[in-house]
């Protein structure tokens, strides 16, 4: 029996690994495509592989696809759909580490949220959290783009005109904003964990993001080329290889060690960066990035 134990451990940390690889392999396909393709396009192709997908698996279980808390699972699915083209527009204007690091911020929100709308309390271990990670954002975007050092950082992020000068202070808002939907769209499904199946819960997740993004893509079309086609395939293939992986690995370990060994994709998001990109970490990106990650840890 111990070894059967250790054998299902050892298969979830492969698993949670083989998560972290494969999102980490998934942005790297959408700064691929999203080099000339709109973040609307790249959207809408992730979302048509998942609903196919999604709608296999709901059919498969015979489970009844429309669930119960409709509203709430359409909010969820347009929160999420939102948040991605977030993250995905953070990762065509920022280098792949960066990027990721700035959606690790998703826990201290969710925290935040949560402490806001459920009643959830909230510790000082979590305050310590919040604190880190606002101050690593600041280092991140200090080290990201020069003009904003210092004090001018509030100054460049609110300022009208820092939206149209620099693509990495509209990286660096979008990967914010990414992050808070995030933690919006969280809440929301621990909220739906009461009533829905998760495979509905995953399920409107696509089927909102399809109405959402196709008028956008039908205004301004752009026909993807052969390569492109290939990046927008990696984009619907390795989130869904991912999304196994964490399942696999969140059934069978606990959740604070499973969240740890996600942490594996910013490394490996950096690797991708500096291999296929040639970008390169700053030793302020690097603080910025123990302090995110010290502030995810502490909001397990």
């Amino acid at each position: 029996m111990q070894e059967q134990g250790r054998a299902e451990r050892g298969g979830a940390v492969l698993g949670l690994l083989l998560a972290a690889f494969s999102f980490s392999l998934m942005t790297v396909c959408v700064k691929g495509a999203g080099d000339r393709l709109p973040v609307a396009e790249v959207v809408l192709a992730r979302a048509l592989v998942s609903l196919g997908l999604s709608w296999w698996l709901v059919r498969r279980a015979a489970i009844n696809p429309w669930g119960q808390r409709r509203r709430l699972l359409a909010l969820r699915g347009l929160l999420g759909s939102v948040a991605l083209a977030c993250v995905y527009g953070a990762v065509t204007r920022l280098p792949l580490a960066t990027a990721t690091l700035l959606q690790y911020l998703y826990p201290t929100f969710t925290a935040l949220l949560a402490w806001l709308s459920l009643g959830e309390l909230l510790s000082r271990r979590m305050l310590l959290a919040c604190g880190c990670g606002w101050l690593g954002v600041l280092v991140v975007a200090q080290g990201t783009s020069p003009a904003m050092a210092g004090l001018t950082v509030w100054h460049s992020l609110f300022h009208p005109l820092a939206w149209s000068g620099s693509p990495a202070v509209i990286g660096l808002l979008l990967g914010l904003l990414g992050a808070l939907l995030t933690a919006l769209a969280y809440v929301s499904v621990r909220e739906l964990g009461r009533s829905e199946h998760p495979l509905v819960i995953v399920f409107w997740f696509p089927l909102m993001a399809l109405p959402l993004t196709l008028p956008w893509v039908l205004l301004d079309p752009v026909l993807p080329n052969g390569i492109e086609l290939l990046w927008l395939l990696g984009v619907g293939l390795f989130t869904q290889l991912g999304q196994i992986g964490l399942t696999h690995g969140l059934t069978q370990l606990p959740a604070a060690r499973a969240t740890t060994i996600g942490y594996a994709q910013v490394l490996f998001a950096a690797f991708w960066g500096w291999l296929l990109f040639g970008e390169s970490i700053s030793s302020t990106t690097a603080l910025g990035a123990l302090l995110i990650l010290t502030a995810a840890l502490l909001s397990r």
